[in-house]
């Protein structure tokens, strides 16, 4: 039947929403006939509104850091050679120099900030395309230095956890703690040449603060921002040579990485300044930037490999990246892409360079110029503090 010859068709606009979605003006919104009524204005709609059951099952895909951008602009850290100090020594005790922004753009901005990242920059090349298992130079300074940390996983079987209903903060890490504070010296001078033996009352804070902290029960990337200060100061002092930095990851770090670990799980240490969700990792970095430095130009294994269970369970005692993604697993339940975003993220990127070099970026961005978690690093002789 055809409309009436005086009834008038308004012409559609581009700007009007689609037939199928809402009936024309002066149409029924029920059978969209001619109606002698306007229907209720659109207006109270708003613009680009998902549909009424739309639920997103995550964020976007893109789950950077609130500061993504300046991440992305950073320009990706280069190696730099380690100076070594020279005769006479002026070791002291070291001290908090960071208390706000300010003091953090002071710190990047100073050569000690440029070149402890450079020797991070170093370790991860070190390791490139490397196994943890391939042979490796193996100094005395090096198999000292994992023999203590052997030493401090034993005094975790000899102090065991107490019984508590609280999830995080086991109180025996106290007692394990507090053992780390008397025997720090002692472990420490048994490597240490003659010369340097003064040296303790600068390096020692750093190494005590490498393990988390006592008094709150708990561990961050600040702390093991700390280990790679101590190894650092090492190398200052030239008894970490470059030729140990390959042994220096293989060797230490991964025992270093064992320890903390066994004494996250034995002692339910809290996570300290966790971004949660929104984080790479609850307690750990550096082994992210190493372990996707091992995988570089690998013939097989991709990024998007993470999500193989099959090659986490072959391969994570050869990668460390592999690893840290498997106790990510298995200390977390649910699916991956809910509990870790980031990471999930990251398995998209095309090739194992590009994950180094943002997580380069992003270790320096997310850790060495948070005000949070840089407040507690400590100045000395060794890593200055550029008045």
């Amino acid at each position: 039947m055809e409309p009436p010859k005086d009834q008038h068709t308004p012409e559609k606009s581009p700007s009007d929403p689609p037939s199928s979605a809402y009936p024309p003006s002066g149409c029924c919104t029920n059978c969209g006939g001619p109606t002698i009524s306007e229907p209720p204005p659109l207006a109270s709609l708003p613009e680009m509104s998902p549909p009424p059951n739309y639920r997103p099952i995550r964020a976007p895909a893109i789950n950077l850091p609130h500061n993504s951008q300046a991440i992305i602009l950073s320009p990706v850290p280069h190696a730099e050679q380690v100076p070594v100090v020279t005769p006479p020594y002026q070791f002291q005790c070291p001290v908090k120099r960071i208390h706000s922004s300010d003091d953090i753009r002071r710190f990047q901005e100073s050569a000690s900030c440029k070149n402890f990242l450079g020797f991070v920059v170093s370790l991860s090349e070190s390791i490139r395309g490397q196994k943890i298992s391939d042979p490796c130079h193996v100094s005395p300074t090096v198999a000292a230095i994992v023999s203590i940390l052997e030493t401090l996983l034993q005094w975790i079987d000899e102090i065991p956890p107490v019984q508590m209903s609280s999830r995080y903060g086991n109180i025996s890490f106290r007692t394990w703690h507090e053992r780390l504070a008397e025997k720090a010296e002692s472990l420490i001078l048994e490597f240490l040449p003659d010369e340097f033996k003064g040296s303790t009352i600068e390096i020692v804070p750093y190494f005590f603060d490498s393990f988390g902290n006592g008094s709150r029960i708990d561990y961050g990337t600040g702390h093991e921002t700390n280990f790679a200060a101590w190894l650092y100061c090492l190398a200052r002092m030239g008894i970490v040579k470059e030729e140990d930095y390959h042994g220096v990851v293989a060797r230490v770090f991964v025992k270093y990485l064992e320890l903390m670990r066994k004494l996250q799980m034995v002692y339910c240490l809290e996570p300290a300044g966790s971004h949660g969700v929104w984080g790479l990792d609850d307690y750990h970095f550096l082994p992210f930037i190493f372990g996707s430095s091992q995988l570089i130009d690998h013939k097989y294994m991709k990024p998007k490999s993470i999500h193989s269970d099959d090659i986490l369970e072959n391969f994570s005692s050869e990668y460390m990246y592999l690893s840290c993604i498997a106790f990510v697993k298995k200390v977390k339940k649910g699916l991956f892409a809910e509990h870790s975003p980031l990471l999930d993220d990251i398995s998209g990127v095309p090739n194992w360079k590009k994950v180094n070099s943002g997580l380069l970026k992003m270790y320096k961005v997310e850790v060495l110029e948070k005000v949070p978690i840089m407040q507690h690093f400590l100045f000395g002789w060794l890593i200055k503090w550029d008045e």
